[in-house]
């Protein structure tokens, strides 16, 4: 899958499942549950034990059940690392010109961070695919809004306070697609290994998304 399609099969999902675990074993069967429920952009971060591994062993294992990245890619190297073991996209909480350049000399997606206007637009002039907006909980769907009226043209992605309640709000300010962590994630589910409530939970967030873009069509 080309870059552009792969983006493009990532803002029609609509979500992008941030995974984060203190025990690598979790993460496998947490992406699985996930696909599952219906997330199909699935981000495993660079702060998990071991996550150039899972991320190799989870495309393994799903193939192209889903779209699989990584995250917490804060260098060039680590960028190198993550799309070898087979990330088909990469997100950062900042914005490092190098690796967007390695990602899409790699025919990788780049997701990099940003806050302010100044490092937003410097992400998208430097050829960010999509602009994670973080910490998107800082200003919620009304910066969101503020941002789109000069910057219509850039995608951005908000990661942080998204949740079941802020989904409508937050794609209805103009985001094309929501990152989700812990709300989604949770830790707990996690810890007890309860993997089918996951699955509940991802169902819950699709169908969320689902419904909000039929309205606005409607």
């Amino acid at each position: 899958m080309s870059r552009d399609s792969l983006v493009q099969s990532m803002i029609e999902c609509g979500l992008v499942a941030v995974v984060r675990a203190p025990r690598a074993d979790q993460v496998i069967e947490a992406v699985r549950a996930l696909s599952q429920g219906g997330v199909k952009a699935i981000e495993i971060t660079f702060t998990v034990p071991g996550a150039a591994e899972l991320i190799r062993e989870a495309r393994s294992a799903l193939g192209n059940d889903v779209i699989l990245g990584a995250g917490t890619v804060l260098d060039p190297e680590t960028a190198r690392v993550a799309i070898l073991a087979g990330a088909q996209f990469l997100v950062a909480p900042n914005v490092n010109q190098d690796v967007i350049r390695l990602a899409h000399r790699y025919d990788v997606a780049m997701m990099p961070g940003g806050f302010t206007p100044t490092e937003i637009v410097s992400a998208w002039e430097a050829g960010a695919d999509v602009v994670k907006v973080f910490p998107a909980e800082i200003g919620g769907p009304s910066f969101i809004k503020a941002l789109k009226g000069p910057f219509p043209q850039i995608r951005l992605m908000p990661t942080g306070g998204v949740d079941l309640n802020t989904i409508e709000a937050f794609l209805q300010a103009g985001a094309v697609c929501l990152g989700v962590g812990s709300s989604l994630v949770d830790p707990k589910l996690l810890a007890a290994q309860d993997y089918r409530s996951l699955t509940e939970r991802a169902a819950q967030y699709v169908e969320k998304v689902r419904q909000v873009r039929a309205k606005a069509k409607s």
